[in-house]
């Protein structure tokens, strides 16, 4: 099989900052609504949520994972949809219907023996700038909101549920030294993944 380079690229300095500073990021928490999808709610006349997710971010979660960094999902919002979502990526870190994300992150946290360093978040709303101003890395998609903006170490190129969150997640692993592998493992079957 012949080695292929990525063909992504991040700027050195923006790299650095996504590495934990030096003690590496051991997790992501990510948003859902606005995030994980683009923020507008489907509601039908019997009152089910319908809601639309990127292919390119769910696989970009799955390879967060299988380069050690645990996605985390910490949502304000709680329904059978984003249940389904997170089952069917195999996240095992999911916390729903949560009104004060930054307590729900630290028990996280501390269950994980991590620090806020160790963490990067990404967020489009208020409800996600605790974690945000915590993490070590934070991240906002292109249509968040200005204040979010405003503290994010970066703002990725793509909006909230087509491609922001697939970005985060290859800007880290890219951080970490484990994007070019992950890809090279792509170039062969998947049968044994």
């Amino acid at each position: 099989m012949t080695t292929r380079q990525p063909t992504l690229g991040f700027a050195p300095e923006l790299l650095l900052r996504a590495q934990g500073g030096g003690f590496g990021m051991k997790l992501a928490f990510f948003d859902v609504d606005g995030v994980l999808t683009d923020g507008r709610l489907y509601i039908g006349e019997t009152g089910e949520v319908v809601k639309a997710f990127s292919t390119l971010d769910g696989h970009g979660l799955k390879l967060l994972a299988r380069g050690g960094i645990e996605p985390v999902v910490i949502t304000g919002r709680d329904s059978p949809a984003v249940r389904r979502r997170i089952a069917d990526l195999g996240l095992t870190r999911a916390l729903y219907g949560v009104h004060d994300k930054q307590a729900a992150a630290e028990a996280v946290l501390a269950e994980l023996g991590a620090t806020w360093g160790q963490a990067a978040a990404i967020g489009d709303d208020w409800p996600d700038l605790p974690l945000l101003v915590n993490a070590g890395f934070a991240c906002a998609p292109a249509n968040a909101h200005a204040e979010v903006k405003a503290v994010a170490h970066h703002v990725t190129a793509q909006p909230g549920g087509h491609g922001a969150a697939r970005e985060f997640c290859d800007l880290l692993l890219m951080a970490a030294g484990r994007y070019a592998a992950l890809l090279q493992a792509h170039l062969g079957t998947l049968d044994a993944r």
